[in-house]
């Protein structure tokens, strides 16, 4: 605030409001807006808010009016010497000097002030951006790291889906074996248990009309059913009352007796060795 300046502001701590219409000044040069004036000199002893000095004088605190009226500045200094007046007019001047310069030490503490605190922003300021790149640099080196991690989990799992489908392959062709020697192994046994079926159980010879001989049989052939868990052959035949007769070879490894299963109606008949082959018969009553 300038000399040229033609207001004032309230010298209350909280209040710096500018002074219109009426103000309460006190003799130790502070000036008060109408509220707070009102306010804290309504009690005695009355205390300056401003600096705490006491004004238990009669003229210590003067409420005035900043704006007076044509007549009373005609009438206010009238009949007064001039040596009164120029009193008058220099502490009126000098209330308003210490005024000013009261507002610009103030501005300048709230300058100085506000340069300590930008100064305080500024290091915590720093301080914050070095420590977020800090924080960045840790991330950008955790992120390389995982990257580096990713590209050998990504070759340990090409490496992985290599071996597995060679696996794959491997596995395809020894199913493939295992499929063919298993058919082998039932082309074989077939032909084994028709080999060596006991002569009762061969087809009869006659002779034809021609004079030649021919294979006759008032039996079916037997057909090859399969092999028992024990390596057993299991045959059957169709006889001509519509009987089904089941039979199993036991090979001399297997010489034991084994109980024969079937869910239709079974009579399971004597068993005849020859040798060291051992064969027993069963019927099948099913229609």
């Amino acid at each position: 605030m300038s000399l040229c300046e033609d207001f004032l502001l309230c010298n209350f701590p909280k209040c710096r409001a500018k002074l219109s219409g009426f103000a309460w000044v006190t003799a130790c040069s502070h000036a008060f807006c109408d509220q707070h004036g009102s306010g804290e000199f309504s009690h005695s002893p009355a205390i300056c808010p401003a600096c705490s000095s006491a004004l238990s004088g009669k003229l210590d605190i003067v409420r005035t009016e900043l704006a007076p009226s044509e007549e009373y500045k005609a009438m206010v200094l009238a009949g007064l010497r001039p040596e009164i007046v120029l009193d008058i007019s220099a502490r009126a001047l000098a209330f308003w000097t210490y005024q000013v310069h009261q507002e610009r030490l103030f501005q300048e503490y709230s300058l100085s002030r506000a340069e300590t605190q930008v100064k305080q922003a500024e290091k915590l300021l720093a301080q914050q951006s070095q420590s977020r790149e800090l924080e960045l640099s840790a991330m950008r080196g955790e992120i390389s790291s995982l990257k580096k991690v990713m590209e050998e989990y990504k070759r340990k799992y090409s490496e992985v889906s290599e071996r597995l489908m060679e696996r794959n392959r491997q596995y395809q062709k020894l199913q493939g074996l295992y499929d063919s020697l298993r058919l082998r192994n039932m082309v074989v046994g077939e032909r084994e248990g028709i080999r060596f079926a006991p002569p009762e159980f061969a087809p009869a010879r006659r002779q034809d009309n021609t004079g030649m001989e021919g294979h006759h049989s008032t039996y079916n052939s037997p057909s090859f059913l399969g092999t028992g868990s024990e390596g057993n052959k299991i045959f059957s035949t169709l006889e001509p009352d519509h009987t089904r007769s089941f039979f199993r070879f036991n090979s001399p490894a297997n010489s034991q007796s084994h109980a024969f299963i079937h869910s239709s109606p079974v009579l399971v008949g004597p068993s005849l060795t020859q040798g060291n082959c051992r064969l027993t018969l069963c019927l099948d009553f099913t229609p």
